[in-house]
């Protein structure tokens, strides 16, 4: 006699299958992130957020997804791959297996890169050792070295372990930091990466209306619309020339931020206006000077106070570290803790983070 038919409600559900990301499949490659000193955490943070980075040691980590990721991060100023070979000094790249190993990493490079020349930025460049390198991979490679200019940016160091040396090859042309936007610079310009981080550590929120007095050729505008929406986002300047410089990297950028011509102490805009203040103020070298900004730190954080809403917060960025904390002590409405302190083209500049009391 048959068996009735099992119940449909009673089967054995089967197990779904887990879902497998197919990037883990791909071989993890050992990448090692360039960044300005002072910007470390921020740059860790950003690398948290990265899918599938492993085993990371401080900046040097391994990925198995596109190079493309990585080459999306604000807050760094160039990404490198790396790979070690166990010589015990450079000449020993010279030797057949070793060039031609050498070769096969760096194409694998150029063909993600698109890089057109290359060069060594290694200590000791000019060395024989590190010619004869050069002669051999213009041949191999078939891509001129260029000691100047060269898009293919190649470092040789000492192994973390000793036993050998590490080549660490540009994954980009150009520097991240040096943005595709930027096609207008002026002098006391900031670093793009400089801009992105105080805008995180300011803490970016959708609601925001946001201000940048004294906007330059606009990397704090532009960074900030490019991390996300804000309630308003507007930038002036004294400067005619500083506005037009900005609007053409707005143009660039492809996005939409007012910028205006006017005094940054003399606006008009109705108290409380804003949420977030962002400023790089005059260092007091390329643009204005140290006797001036005597003079425009304290009117700049009495008129700031007044267009900033009770809640909201002003970030300065500056290198008159010593006037710009006097000028705190010597006043009594806002409060104020250091962001960071950073090291960008011969300067150490501080950002800080300000508070209404």
């Amino acid at each position: 006699m048959p068996r009735p038919a099992r119940s449909d409600r009673n089967a054995p559900k089967g197990r779904p299958r887990p879902k497998v990301d197919h990037r883990t499949r791909q071989p993890a490659r050992e990448y090692e992130l360039d960044v300005l000193a002072g910007l470390e955490d921020v740059a860790a943070t950003e690398l948290s957020g990265v899918p599938l980075a492993r085993d990371v040691r401080g900046l040097r980590f391994w990925f198995p997804g596109s190079p493309d990721r990585l080459t999306r991060m604000r807050s760094v100023v160039a990404v490198y791959r790396i790979q070690s070979w166990d010589v015990p000094r450079p000449r020993g790249l010279l030797g057949n297996q070793q060039l031609s190993e050498l070769t096969g990493y760096l194409r694998e490079v150029i063909e993600v890169g698109g890089h057109r020349s290359f060069r060594f930025g290694a200590a000791g460049k000019d060395s024989p050792v590190m010619q004869r390198l050069a002669e051999e991979l213009q041949g191999t490679l078939d891509l001129p070295h260029d000691p100047e200019a060269g898009e293919l940016l190649i470092r040789l160091r000492p192994s973390e372990d000793g036993q050998g040396w590490d080549v660490l090859a540009r994954i980009t042309p150009r520097p991240l930091s040096a943005r595709p936007w930027r096609v207008c610079n002026m002098a006391g310009g900031l670093n793009a990466t400089i801009a992105y981080a105080a805008h995180k550590l300011a803490g970016q929120r959708d609601n925001d209306r946001i201000f940048n007095p004294m906007s330059g050729s606009g990397t704090l505008l532009i960074e900030r619309d490019l991390m996300g929406p804000s309630a308003a986002l507007v930038g002036v300047d004294v400067n005619p020339e500083a506005v037009r410089c900005a609007q053409e990297n707005i143009r660039a950028a492809k996005r939409q931020i007012e910028v205006a011509q006017r005094d940054a102490l003399h606006t008009g805009l109705p108290a409380r206006s804003f949420d977030l203040i962002m400023a790089d103020l005059p260092w007091g070298d390329a643009i204005s000077s140290h006797g001036a900004n005597e003079t425009l730190y304290p009117a700049f954080l009495t008129e700031m106070h007044r267009l900033t809403s009770q809640r909201g917060r002003l970030c300065v960025i500056t290198h008159e570290i010593r006037l710009f904390e006097r000028v705190l002590q010597n006043q009594q409405k806002w409060h104020a803790h250091e962001l960071f302190q950073v090291a960008s083209g011969g300067h150490h500049p501080k950002a800080y983070l300000l508070g209404k009391r």
